[in-house]
């Protein structure tokens, strides 16, 4: 095989790529090599360039995610790829993905900051969720009372979402027209309600605690935070290792603020 043929290391490394089942670099592909065979970084954008290029028309495409290249379906066949697998695809719930939404367009974010726009405590298990598929990490403390912790999305993340990077996340005007539409009920003239049955439904609506914010309103809050996202967080992980040697009890009064809102708090 001629290594320095871009078109025969084309299919080199498409064989790498539907072998490896994840992601490669370019610098991991290159290390796939011996060093005396190994083609310069230019010829394997070529030959990625050419296998791309070989896709068109066919069921998978090559697609660059945060974590380098791969091989993958394409999105139009899902409905009947996803047929493979017995169990259903996994559902997220609204709390999870509106805290989704909140670390990937504001981050670093703290779990009290994402309380403050959402209107209502975060669930423990909605933040270990997110911590344990490694879509989200841990990228420093803040720099107040009870040293909270800030979190930051992780390249797991842009991969699942075949994303190359934070820029490519959708504006959120388009996420605003993902919002559906309130639906109309019935007009009040053509089923008339009880007297009674109004007075207790109006006294139940007064005595209810405040909603959590629509979807709307947490897609206003993020607008001003749409430019310029934070994406290296090297300079937090520093500061934080260093604040933890100074004072470890104060490690203890982050895990005490990572403890859900009482009831007399939000209220």
């Amino acid at each position: 095989m001629n290594l320095n043929d871009p078109k025969e290391l084309a299919f080199l490394l498409e064989a790498f790529l539907l072998a490896s089942g994840k992601p490669l670099s370019l610098e991991r592909l290159a290390e796939l090599f011996e060093e005396g065979e190994r083609p310069e970084l230019s010829l394997i954008r070529s030959a990625l360039a050419i296998l791309a290029k070989s896709c068109e028309g066919r069921a998978f495409e090559l697609n660059e995610v945060a974590s380098g290249y791969r091989l993958q379906v394409r999105e139009c066949y899902s409905p009947w790829v996803g047929r493979l697998w017995e169990e259903r695809p996994q559902r997220y719930s609204r709390a999870m993905l509106e805290t989704l939404a909140l670390i990937a367009y504001r981050q670093p974010i703290t779990r009290g900051e994402i309380e403050d726009v959402r209107g209502v405590a975060v669930n423990s298990q909605t933040i270990k969720t997110l911590l344990e598929r490694e879509w989200i990490r841990i990228v420093g403390y803040r720099d107040v009372p009870g040293k909270p912790a800030m979190f930051a999305t992780t390249r797991a993340f842009l991969d699942h979402f075949n994303l190359k990077s934070l820029e490519e996340l959708p504006p959120l005007a388009a996420l605003r027209e993902l919002e559906p539409e309130p639906v109309l009920g019935l007009d009040e003239d053509d089923v008339p309600v009880p007297e009674g049955l109004q007075a207790r439904a109006d006294a139940q609506v007064s005595a209810e605690p405040r909603e959590e914010t629509s979807f709307r309103s947490l897609l206003a809050e993020l607008d001003d935070m749409e430019q310029g996202l934070k994406t290296d967080f090297d300079d937090l992980l520093q500061d934080a290792d260093e604040d933890e040697d100074e004072d470890e009890d104060e490690a203890v009064m982050a895990e005490d603020d990572d403890e859900p809102l009482s009831d007399e708090v939000l209220n």
